[in-house]
């Protein structure tokens, strides 16, 4: 998957209710009602099997974004290890905070393992979530896809990539369609059969198909590129 892009594309702008959050919301009727509308999806689904995307806890968005901060560009080993020695200096669980982050010198998180620009970036995180940009969980759990693309994009280092994978893996949102991801776009050649990786815009049109389900449509995108080659 590719690092963040800035590039803001539309994004459901209405909040899903709770009960179609996934997984426990994706049903068996929303199943044969997404494979009805796209039956060549509905091919790769029954070929890849159930349904087991796994969201992951969430303390708060701003601990989440800054992991993610620190996670672009770098293999998962050699990011948790920096991640660690952030967490050193500025505190683990609750003690994570914005003031903790500010708190800390840019030589020291630079210390830690972190580029310039990444410490740039966290502490651009921290000053946005002190002036109120960066949500609290629960105020993120009421606010839409786009109200939060919107909000969190103006981050230093956050594109909307790295929002729409808080939004799948962290907070669960059934109808994200990651368009600029190369595993995406990757995934969507071999299953549909086509020559060239599709632009951006041909696929949210084909993905218009998926709603409300294009997060599902688009974890199994990414799970055509574990099946043997055609």
């Amino acid at each position: 998957m590719p690092a963040a892009t800035t590039r803001v594309l539309p994004a459901t702008d209405t909040l899903p209710p709770a009960e179609s959050l996934l997984p426990e919301g994706f049903t068996p009727a929303a199943r044969r009602a997404l494979a009805k509308a796209d039956p060549t999806l509905g091919a790769l689904m029954k070929q890849v099997g159930p349904f087991r995307m796994k969201v992951a806890s969430l303390q708060s968005p701003f601990v989440g974004l800054a992991e993610s901060i620190v996670y672009q560009q770098l293999t998962g080993k050699a990011a948790a290890t920096i991640f660690g020695r952030v967490c050193e200096r500025v505190g683990t669980g609750k003690r994570f905070t914005p003031e903790a982050v500010l708190a800390q010198s840019v030589e020291s998180l630079r210390e830690a393992g972190l580029s310039g620009s990444k410490t740039a970036a966290l502490r651009d995180l921290a000053a946005k979530a002190l002036e109120g940009e960066v949500p609290t969980l629960a105020r993120a759990k009421r606010m839409s896809d786009a109200a939060l693309v919107e909000h969190l994009t103006k981050v230093r280092g956050i594109g909307q990539w790295t929002v729409e994978m808080l939004l799948i893996f962290r907070l669960g949102r059934p109808d994200v369609l990651p368009v600029d991801d190369y595993g995406i776009r990757k995934g969507f050649l071999r299953t549909y059969g086509l020559s060239e990786l599709p632009r951006p815009k041909e696929l949210l049109a084909h993905g218009e198909r998926w709603r409300p389900w294009r997060t599902v449509a688009s974890w199994y995108l990414w799970r055509s590129l574990e099946l043997p080659k055609p």
